[in-house]
């Protein structure tokens, strides 16, 4: 059983960083792509990225292209998602999450059968 804590979370000002890590524990050699979802308070939970836990073929929201980063380090089994020039509007809790088997509905919470705990990040005007 693949189990997911995340880290990096935290208060910044407008058009800052943050990164934020995705530790895996157990097989996570037999997942097939990690995402990034957020959930701001009042709100559904959205996509962000993912990326092919394999091949390392990613894919991003409209609103994190060209700002957000995601990578992965098979050896350490740990997703990174750099987040630069932060906006007030990417306030919300950002879950990891895993799938374990191939779907094409990658940017759909319900494709994704393991979920972290979640961390805060907070953008301030």
């Amino acid at each position: 059983q693949v189990q997911l804590g995340e880290s990096g979370g935290g208060w910044v000002q407008t058009g800052g960083s943050l990164r934020l890590s995705c530790v895996t524990s157990g097989r996570s050699e037999s997942l097939y792509v990690m995402g990034w979802f957020r959930q701001a308070s009042g709100k559904e939970r959205e996509f962000v990225a993912a990326v092919n836990w394999s091949g390392g073929t990613s894919y991003y929201e409209d609103f994190a292209q060209g700002r957000f980063v995601i990578s992965k380090d098979n050896a350490k089994s740990t997703v990174l998602l750099q987040m630069n020039k932060l906006k007030p509007e990417a306030t919300a809790v950002y879950y990891c999450a895993a799938a374990p088997n191939y779907s094409r509905a990658i940017r759909i919470p319900s494709t994704y059968d393991i979920w972290g705990q979640g961390t805060q990040v907070t953008v301030s005007s």
